[in-house]
Protein backbone atom coordinates (compact mmCIF):
# COMPACT_ATOMS: atom_id res chain seq x y z
CA UNK A 1 0.00 0.00 0.00
CA UNK A 2 1.57 3.57 -1.05
CA UNK A 3 0.62 6.02 1.20
CA UNK A 4 1.37 9.68 1.55
CA UNK A 5 0.42 11.69 5.08
CA UNK A 6 -0.38 15.68 4.64
CA UNK A 7 0.74 18.07 7.35
CA UNK A 8 0.29 21.68 7.03
CA UNK A 9 -0.84 25.41 7.95
CA UNK A 10 -3.09 25.58 5.27
CA UNK A 11 -6.49 25.64 7.57
CA UNK A 12 -9.65 24.11 6.06
CA UNK A 13 -11.40 27.11 5.10
CA UNK A 14 -9.82 27.72 1.81
CA UNK A 15 -9.59 25.39 -0.97
CA UNK A 16 -5.58 24.43 -0.31
CA UNK A 17 -6.07 21.12 0.97
CA UNK A 18 -8.59 19.97 -1.49
CA UNK A 19 -6.56 21.35 -4.21
CA UNK A 20 -3.34 19.25 -2.83
CA UNK A 21 -5.45 15.90 -2.62
CA UNK A 22 -6.91 16.15 -6.23
CA UNK A 23 -2.70 16.85 -7.20
CA UNK A 24 -2.12 13.90 -5.55
CA UNK A 25 -5.13 11.27 -6.62
CA UNK A 26 -4.52 13.07 -10.32
CA UNK A 27 -0.21 11.91 -10.49
CA UNK A 28 -0.61 8.56 -8.23
CA UNK A 29 -4.48 7.31 -8.14
CA UNK A 30 -3.71 4.04 -6.15
CA UNK A 31 -2.28 6.21 -3.33
CA UNK A 32 -4.14 6.83 0.44
CA UNK A 33 -3.68 10.43 1.48
CA UNK A 34 -4.26 10.57 5.29
CA UNK A 35 -4.16 14.18 6.57
CA UNK A 36 -2.06 14.16 9.94
CA UNK A 37 -2.80 18.09 10.61
CA UNK A 38 -3.65 20.96 8.83
CA UNK A 39 -3.87 23.26 11.38
CA UNK A 40 -0.53 24.00 12.62
CA UNK A 41 -0.47 27.72 13.34
CA UNK A 42 1.54 30.14 10.06
CA UNK A 43 4.73 29.02 9.65
CA UNK A 44 5.38 27.41 13.10
CA UNK A 45 8.39 25.03 12.57
CA UNK A 46 8.40 23.70 16.13
CA UNK A 47 4.89 22.78 16.31
CA UNK A 48 5.24 21.25 12.53
CA UNK A 49 7.73 19.48 14.22
CA UNK A 50 5.97 18.41 17.31
CA UNK A 51 3.04 16.72 15.34
CA UNK A 52 5.02 14.71 12.74
CA UNK A 53 7.23 13.42 15.40
CA UNK A 54 4.46 12.54 17.66
CA UNK A 55 2.38 11.02 14.76
CA UNK A 56 4.81 9.34 11.90
CA UNK A 57 5.55 6.11 13.77
CA UNK A 58 1.87 5.14 13.61
CA UNK A 59 2.32 4.34 9.52
CA UNK A 60 3.92 1.52 8.17
CA UNK A 61 7.28 1.40 6.61
CA UNK A 62 7.54 3.30 3.66
CA UNK A 63 5.43 5.93 4.19
CA UNK A 64 5.97 9.19 2.86
CA UNK A 65 5.16 12.35 4.96
CA UNK A 66 4.68 15.80 2.99
CA UNK A 67 4.88 18.63 5.22
CA UNK A 68 3.38 22.05 4.53
CA UNK A 69 4.63 24.74 6.24
CA UNK A 70 6.84 27.38 4.80
CA UNK A 71 7.62 25.71 1.72
CA UNK A 72 8.45 28.83 -0.51
CA UNK A 73 11.70 27.92 -2.16
CA UNK A 74 14.83 30.82 -1.60
CA UNK A 75 18.20 30.87 -1.51
CA UNK A 76 17.48 30.59 2.41
CA UNK A 77 14.92 27.51 2.57
CA UNK A 78 15.80 24.88 0.14
CA UNK A 79 13.56 21.60 -1.08
CA UNK A 80 14.93 18.74 0.83
CA UNK A 81 13.76 15.13 0.88
CA UNK A 82 14.47 13.02 3.48
CA UNK A 83 14.86 9.06 4.81
CA UNK A 84 14.48 8.35 7.89
CA UNK A 85 13.43 5.44 10.31
CA UNK A 86 12.13 3.97 6.75
CA UNK A 87 10.24 6.44 6.30
CA UNK A 88 10.11 9.56 3.96
CA UNK A 89 9.77 13.17 4.54
CA UNK A 90 9.44 16.14 2.33
CA UNK A 91 9.73 19.56 3.29
CA UNK A 92 12.02 23.31 3.45
CA UNK A 93 14.83 23.24 4.70
CA UNK A 94 13.72 25.46 7.49
CA UNK A 95 15.04 23.30 10.65
CA UNK A 96 11.58 21.43 10.64
CA UNK A 97 13.69 18.01 10.44
CA UNK A 98 16.27 19.04 12.36
CA UNK A 99 14.02 19.05 15.09
CA UNK A 100 12.19 16.09 14.48
CA UNK A 101 15.50 13.46 13.72
CA UNK A 102 17.60 16.07 16.52
CA UNK A 103 21.01 13.49 17.37
CA UNK A 104 20.02 10.31 15.30
CA UNK A 105 21.42 10.34 11.93
CA UNK A 106 18.92 10.08 8.93
CA UNK A 107 19.46 7.22 6.48
CA UNK A 108 19.80 10.02 3.28
CA UNK A 109 19.22 13.46 2.88
CA UNK A 110 18.75 15.25 -0.69
CA UNK A 111 18.24 18.50 -1.82
CA UNK A 112 15.67 18.48 -4.43
CA UNK A 113 16.53 19.65 -8.06
CA UNK A 114 13.62 18.27 -10.41
CA UNK A 115 12.16 22.23 -10.32
CA UNK A 116 13.74 23.01 -14.06
CA UNK A 117 11.85 19.50 -15.35
CA UNK A 118 8.42 20.44 -14.01
CA UNK A 119 6.20 23.37 -16.25
CA UNK A 120 6.96 26.86 -15.41
CA UNK A 121 4.07 27.69 -13.73
CA UNK A 122 4.37 25.16 -11.66
CA UNK A 123 4.09 25.94 -7.62
CA UNK A 124 6.44 24.81 -5.01
CA UNK A 125 3.89 22.66 -3.65
CA UNK A 126 4.04 20.75 -6.89
CA UNK A 127 7.18 20.32 -6.84
CA UNK A 128 6.35 18.26 -3.50
CA UNK A 129 3.43 16.13 -5.13
CA UNK A 130 5.82 15.10 -7.78
CA UNK A 131 8.34 14.09 -5.46
CA UNK A 132 6.02 12.22 -2.94
CA UNK A 133 4.67 10.41 -5.86
CA UNK A 134 7.43 9.53 -7.24
CA UNK A 135 8.86 8.17 -3.89
CA UNK A 136 5.43 6.23 -3.04
CA UNK A 137 6.11 4.34 -6.27
CA UNK A 138 8.84 3.11 -4.89
CA UNK A 139 11.55 5.52 -6.59
CA UNK A 140 15.02 6.33 -4.91
CA UNK A 141 15.87 9.55 -3.37
CA UNK A 142 18.55 10.13 -6.10
CA UNK A 143 16.38 10.27 -8.94
CA UNK A 144 15.07 13.68 -7.59
CA UNK A 145 17.92 15.29 -6.01
CA UNK A 146 21.14 15.80 -5.08
CA UNK A 147 22.64 13.90 -1.13
CA UNK A 148 23.82 16.31 1.16
CA UNK A 149 25.14 15.52 5.17
CA UNK A 150 23.75 18.32 6.58
CA UNK A 151 20.95 20.13 7.37
CA UNK A 152 19.88 23.75 8.55
CA UNK A 153 19.64 23.07 12.31
CA UNK A 154 16.84 25.67 14.93
CA UNK A 155 18.63 25.73 18.46
CA UNK A 156 16.17 28.44 19.60
CA UNK A 157 13.86 26.33 21.08
CA UNK A 158 16.25 23.29 22.19
CA UNK A 159 15.76 22.05 25.72
CA UNK A 160 19.45 22.91 27.41
CA UNK A 161 20.71 21.63 29.93
CA UNK A 162 23.00 23.32 32.81
CA UNK A 163 24.41 22.10 36.64
CA UNK A 164 21.71 20.53 37.71
CA UNK A 165 18.82 22.13 35.58
CA UNK A 166 17.36 21.44 32.14
CA UNK A 167 15.54 24.55 30.63
CA UNK A 168 12.96 23.93 28.00
CA UNK A 169 10.17 25.46 26.40
CA UNK A 170 6.11 24.97 25.42
CA UNK A 171 6.07 23.97 21.70
CA UNK A 172 2.39 23.21 21.25
CA UNK A 173 -0.84 23.72 22.81
CA UNK A 174 -3.04 20.93 21.90
CA UNK A 175 -7.25 21.37 21.55
CA UNK A 176 -7.69 20.74 24.98
CA UNK A 177 -5.13 23.48 26.00
CA UNK A 178 -2.56 21.01 27.56
CA UNK A 179 1.33 22.68 27.35
CA UNK A 180 3.41 20.18 25.52
CA UNK A 181 7.10 21.40 26.24
CA UNK A 182 10.25 20.03 24.47
CA UNK A 183 11.70 17.67 26.93
CA UNK A 184 11.81 14.73 26.39
CA UNK A 185 11.71 11.32 28.52
CA UNK A 186 14.99 10.48 27.69
CA UNK A 187 16.74 13.78 28.41
CA UNK A 188 14.35 13.85 31.80
CA UNK A 189 16.06 9.93 32.72
CA UNK A 190 19.28 11.04 32.13
CA UNK A 191 19.75 14.29 33.42
CA UNK A 192 17.76 12.94 36.56
CA UNK A 193 19.08 9.86 37.64
CA UNK A 194 16.42 9.35 39.85
CA UNK A 195 17.15 11.97 41.87
CA UNK A 196 13.87 14.84 43.26
CA UNK A 197 13.26 17.43 40.99
CA UNK A 198 10.93 20.21 40.75
CA UNK A 199 9.04 21.39 37.56
CA UNK A 200 8.90 25.77 37.65
CA UNK A 201 6.72 27.66 35.60
CA UNK A 202 4.99 31.39 35.41
CA UNK A 203 5.86 31.13 39.34
CA UNK A 204 4.23 28.05 39.61
CA UNK A 205 5.90 24.54 40.44
CA UNK A 206 4.62 20.35 40.25
CA UNK A 207 6.95 18.13 41.99
CA UNK A 208 5.99 14.43 40.76
CA UNK A 209 5.53 13.65 37.17
CA UNK A 210 2.36 11.32 37.28
CA UNK A 211 2.50 8.03 35.01
CA UNK A 212 -0.99 9.15 33.36
CA UNK A 213 -3.61 11.93 34.03
CA UNK A 214 -5.81 9.45 36.55
CA UNK A 215 -3.47 8.89 38.40
CA UNK A 216 -3.83 12.39 39.86
CA UNK A 217 -6.35 10.75 41.88
CA UNK A 218 -5.08 9.47 45.16
CA UNK A 219 -7.52 8.93 47.78
CA UNK A 220 -10.74 6.77 48.09
CA UNK A 221 -12.75 9.43 49.69
CA UNK A 222 -12.84 11.83 46.67
CA UNK A 223 -14.10 11.63 43.18
CA UNK A 224 -12.83 11.99 40.34
CA UNK A 225 -14.82 15.50 39.52
CA UNK A 226 -13.68 16.51 42.43
CA UNK A 227 -10.02 16.49 41.19
CA UNK A 228 -11.31 18.43 38.10
CA UNK A 229 -9.39 21.38 37.52
CA UNK A 230 -5.75 20.47 39.18
CA UNK A 231 -2.77 21.17 37.60
CA UNK A 232 -0.51 17.93 37.02
CA UNK A 233 2.88 16.72 34.84
CA UNK A 234 3.26 13.63 32.65
CA UNK A 235 4.88 12.55 29.40
CA UNK A 236 2.59 12.31 27.06
CA UNK A 237 2.55 9.50 24.20
CA UNK A 238 5.07 11.21 22.09
CA UNK A 239 7.63 11.17 24.60
CA UNK A 240 7.74 14.48 25.54
CA UNK A 241 7.11 16.40 29.27
CA UNK A 242 3.33 17.88 29.23
CA UNK A 243 1.68 20.05 31.81
CA UNK A 244 -1.99 19.72 32.04
CA UNK A 245 -4.99 20.75 33.89
CA UNK A 246 -7.23 17.39 34.75
CA UNK A 247 -9.91 16.77 32.77
CA UNK A 248 -9.69 19.74 31.62
CA UNK A 249 -12.61 21.57 29.04
CA UNK A 250 -11.40 25.25 27.84
CA UNK A 251 -15.11 25.81 27.71
CA UNK A 252 -15.82 24.97 31.07
CA UNK A 253 -13.41 24.03 33.63
CA UNK A 254 -10.54 25.32 31.91
CA UNK A 255 -7.16 24.35 30.73
CA UNK A 256 -3.18 24.12 31.22
CA UNK A 257 -3.57 27.23 28.73
CA UNK A 258 -6.22 29.41 30.18
CA UNK A 259 -5.86 28.77 33.78
CA UNK A 260 -1.93 28.33 34.13
CA UNK A 261 -1.65 31.30 31.49
CA UNK A 262 1.41 29.33 29.58
CA UNK A 263 1.53 29.95 26.11
CA UNK A 264 3.90 28.96 22.73
CA UNK A 265 7.53 29.56 23.97
CA UNK A 266 6.96 29.73 27.32
CA UNK A 267 10.18 28.56 29.85
CA UNK A 268 9.73 25.77 31.68
CA UNK A 269 12.70 24.53 33.85
CA UNK A 270 13.25 21.33 35.52
CA UNK A 271 16.00 21.61 38.79
CA UNK A 272 17.16 18.44 40.30
CA UNK A 273 18.40 18.40 43.87
CA UNK A 274 21.47 16.66 44.69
Amino acid sequence: MSIITLTTDYGLKDHFVGALKGKLLSEHPEVTVIDISHHIDPFNIAEAAYIIGAAYSSFPKGTVHLIGVDIELNENNQHIAMQWNDHYFICADNGILSMLVQKIVPQKVVTINIHDRLPIEATDLDVFVKVACHLSKGGLLNVIGKEIKTIKEVTELQALTQDNLIKGYIIYIDHLGNAVTNISKKLFLEMGKGRPYEIKFKGQSIKTILPKYSDIVVSDKYTWKDYEGEKLALFNEAGFLEIAIFRSNPDTVGSASSLLGLQYRDLITIEFKN
